[in-house]
């Protein structure tokens, strides 16, 4: 036998193998949520940022694409029959078209002590509505899809059979002022339904629902509106009642708060340090619900306009997670949960494709073309960052994204702001070009950060950064991303002919010269990427030396014919088209795919879409208003290779999602069938049709091809060369204005004198 101290020796030994084995069977959540279960999407009224709040097809899409346990969520509104429907608004003039059906109907009627005037629903029985249809309620949203789709009750919503329900009751009082029952209707609806959550921003009606749902699967939600709202049956705001959250646990399990009280923002808008609000709740045992997410809204310039990047923000931080979303767009909430979160864990997970192209570097965060834009690219995990070349008056070739000065920096405000000159070969506005300056004066200059869709949509970017960093030569550019984990470096040049004609620059010269100097001709690890809107530019690199030349197409094409597809690849190794050559766009909707990404793939050209953004109003409805599925399309879709994009770090992101890497996409995240949104209005609403749009045209041999570049005799190639070179007159503060013909003329009288 074994003595005692054996058996206890063994005894312990046994009881920390058990503990051990136990710890390994119950691994740790990666979720910070209070049950440790992935976060919940909840689609408001379905997917109500394409399709009318709580209609069948919001509805149909949310569960077609979202995660498999999406919750549908009802704001509930009875009818003078006691019928339960589902409407956004008390008030059905602001998101139906009742106005039209019944234009006499408008009531005065008093909600919480405040006179409300409108159309209500307890004024008409469920028959009464059945000729009243949804409207759009946001009105930047499309109205393609108004007066379609009928109002449905809640048994609507259940014969659709969603994962869940979830039930929003508000304005208790309001439905007793009318003999109207609201809680005997949530009762008597959840006898034949499963009813997974009731919200409600009436601490009463909670109150007296909590014992008629106790030990059932009903979970009963306390929804604080603003801070300074005052809820009705307390007299209390609800900042007061977000101190008391464990009277909040008498009568609830969780709470729902705009998404404001986690994370706030300042006016411009940046954000704030998040609050206590999840854990404070999470250590009393409410769950946290949190609301107020569109892809369609100005969000914190800390996320640059990326909607998925603020859903990682509240599920994701690595301090705490909510416990569900409330949202319009319920996509891109469940790419976060499915697919984006936890991506730190899984540090080896990239595609490897697309190729990330920089747009200027990281022109969504800094001012183009600078050292802030390039070093946020290179963070962000662009393969390849670009330098746009100019040439300045002193020789020096510079990185920026335009040759009118005036379009990106501060020169209007400079001791350089005059003379401005028009000339048509390059603009048909007047400008203050960069080889009007030296590379010193230029550096006396602010940049201006580009805001691409500011004059049709007001979107600014990072305002608190719009001046900052500073312009580079090409030559630090290279000797900075020397060293960089880059797949390499793409060098824009466009307006050689010009350069060379009127101003006797060569800048393809001065470019491979500084490419010499450097010694990045000779990168064991980088390519260089020659790209120009040029084939003349393009055929000169390929006669002096074996860069990888890209060709990019500036307008848009519907096709390019065999000649001009040939003559592309004698001269180039890839081809740049912009997004409309891929996917027609009219209005905003996707109306076709051409075969152009294909054809020009077969003949062994790789290709690259320009330019992706993060602004919302660049999405088509089709992707959503969500950038990773507008990616997603043009990878997985048309098959393009490479992204051109001022956000490299939408791009990286997507690279590093962990579905692709556990075996594809969701389904969800494949899309919409080309044309599905069009075909819908085609079908319901075909008044609505946008008007058509010419066709675009075909790239042919004689759009590409051109004649070779000049050379310059006796000019500058570069910075090394002491003397000047031709170029307009130097700025003075006289106010003179020359015009194109003067400029050129006294540039020609110059090369003469200099001969």
């Amino acid at each position: 036998m074994l003595g005692m101290s054996s058996c206890f020796s063994f005894l312990i030994a046994f009881l920390l193998f058990l503990s051990l084995v136990t710890a390994q069977l119950a691994k740790p959540s990666s979720w910070q949520t209070l049950s440790g279960s992935a976060p919940l999407v909840v689609a408001k009224g379905g997917f109500s940022g394409i399709f009318p709040d709580s209609s069948k097809a919001a509805y149909g899409l949310a569960l077609i694409s979202s995660k498999a346990d999406t919750i549908l969520w009802c704001d509930v509104r009875l009818t003078k029959d006691g019928v339960g429907i589902c409407l956004p608004d008390i008030k059905l003039d602001n998101c139906t078209d009742i106005a039209y059906a019944y234009p006499n109907g408008k009531n005065n009627y008093s909600i919480n002590g405040v006179l409300t005037k409108g159309w209500f629903s307890v004024d008409y029985a469920l028959k009464d509505l059945a000729n009243v249809y949804l409207l759009q309620a946001i009105y930047s949203r499309t109205d393609k899809f108004d007066s379609v789709y009928e109002i449905i009750g809640v048994e609507d919503v259940v014969a659709l059979n969603p994962p869940g329900l979830w039930l929003n009751i508000q304005h208790d009082a309001f439905y007793s002022q009318h003999h109207l029952n609201m809680t005997r209707y949530i009762l008597s609806i959840s006898k034949n339904v499963t009813v997974n959550y009731v919200s409600s921003p009436e601490v009463d009606f909670l109150r007296n629902l909590v014992r008629e749902f106790r030990g059932t699967k009903t979970k009963l939600v306390f929804r604080f509106l603003e801070y300074d709202d005052t809820e009705p049956t307390m007299n209390q705001k609800y900042r007061s009642l977000l101190k008391n959250l464990t009277f909040i646990k008498t009568f609830a399990s969780g709470i729902l708060v705009p998404k404001e009280y986690i994370w706030n923002a300042t006016d411009e808008p940046y954000l704030l340090p998040h609050t206590s609000v999840v854990t404070d709740a999470h250590k009393v045992g409410l769950e946290v619900f949190a609301s107020g997410f569109y892809n369609d809204a100005i969000i914190p310039f800390n996320y640059t306009y990326d909607p998925l990047a603020e859903y990682l923000n509240y599920v994701d931080n690595g301090n705490f997670s909510v416990d569900g979303v409330l949202t319009d767009h319920p996509i891109t909430s469940s790419e976060a949960i499915d697919c984006y979160s936890h991506m730190d864990k899984n540090n080896n997970s990239d595609l490897g494709k697309p190729t990330i192209i920089s747009y200027n570097g990281a022109s969504s965060d800094y001012p183009d073309c600078t050292d802030l834009a390039y070093n946020q690219a290179v963070l962000d995990g662009a393969d390849f960052i670009d330098c746009p070349v100019q040439m300045t008056k002193d020789g020096v070739p510079i990185c920026m994204s335009s040759i009118d000065l005036i379009q990106v920096t501060t020169v209007t405000a400079s001791a350089f702001r005059a003379p401005t000159s028009i000339l048509p070969e390059l603009q048909t506005t007047p400008g203050i070009f960069v080889f009007n300056l030296t590379w010193d004066e230029i550096q006396t200059l602010r940049p201006v950060i580009s805001s691409p869709e500011i004059e049709y949509a007001g979107m600014v970017r990072n305002p608190r950064f719009k001046n900052s960093g500073n312009f580079t030569k090409l030559m630090d550019f290279l000797a900075f991303a020397k060293d960089k984990a880059l797949s390499g470096v793409t060098i824009k040049i466009n307006n050689a002919a010009f350069l060379v004609e009127k101003l006797g620059f060569d800048v393809v010269n001065a470019v491979i010269e500084v490419l010499n100097n450097t010694g990045y001709n000779n990168h064991p690890t980088q390519q260089i990427m020659i790209q120009s809107k040029s084939s003349s530019v393009l055929m000169k690199f390929k006669q002096q030396t074996k860069y990888n030349l890209s060709y990019m197409v500036e307008e848009s094409i519907s096709n390019a014919d065999n000649s001009a597809i040939a003559d592309i690849a004698n001269f180039a190794h890839s081809v740049a088209i912009d997004k409309n050559s891929i996917f027609l766009d009219n209005y905003n909707f996707i109306i076709g795919q051409t075969q152009v990404v294909k054809r020009l793939k077969s003949a062994g050209l790789a290709v690259y879409v320009y330019v992706l953004q993060n602004e919302f109003v660049t999405h088509a409805w089709d992707f959503f208003r969500d950038p990773y599925v507008e990616i997603n399309s043009f990878v997985n879709i048309s098959g393009v290779d490479g992204i051109i994009t001022d956000s490299p770090r939408t791009t990286k992101t997507y690279r590093r999602n962990t579905c692709a890497k556990s075996g594809g996409f969701p389904q969800y995240m494949e899309g919409l069938e080309v044309g599905t949104l069009l075909e819908l209005i085609k079908l319901n609403n075909p008044a609505f049709l946008p008007p058509a749009i010419a066709p675009l045209p075909v790239l042919d041999a004689v759009d590409v091809l051109e004649s070779p570049l000049p050379s310059v005799k006796g000019a500058t190639t570069g910075p090394s060369t002491s003397p000047s070179p031709p170029t307009a007159p130097a700025p003075r503060s006289s106010n003179v204005h020359l015009n194109s013909v003067a400029l050129i003329f006294l540039s020609l009288i110059m090369v003469k004198l200099m001969l």
